[in-house]
């Protein structure tokens, strides 16, 4: 069994208040969960309104699967245009962890 985590610093674009944050995160979050059936949600910086930081986990059987299934997430977190990805972190816990 495998443990893979992907967590993204986020700068949003022209934001100026929560509302406006909460507009654009949970959208993004919605589709990862969506399309690449992963658990998603807010992690941190809940608090300011031009930064975000959404952490992504998954399971699986098959180590080549995780690792896949996290870059294209990571691919598709750096196409959208509404943020700017500060910094992506990976990590992936298999049995000998």
């Amino acid at each position: 069994m495998y443990v893979g985590t992907l967590s993204f610093d986020l700068l949003l674009g022209d934001v100026r208040s929560l509302k406006e944050k909460r507009s654009i995160v949970r959208p993004i979050v919605a589709e990862l969960q969506r399309r690449y059936g992963v658990s998603v949600a807010e992690v941190g910086d809940q608090d300011l309104y031009r930064r975000a930081e959404i952490g992504i986990a998954m399971v699986s059987g098959d180590l080549g699967h995780v690792k896949d299934v996290l870059d294209q997430c990571e691919r598709w977190m750096a196409a959208r245009p509404e943020v700017d990805l500060l910094s992506a972190r990976e990590r992936i816990h298999g049995e000998d962890d």
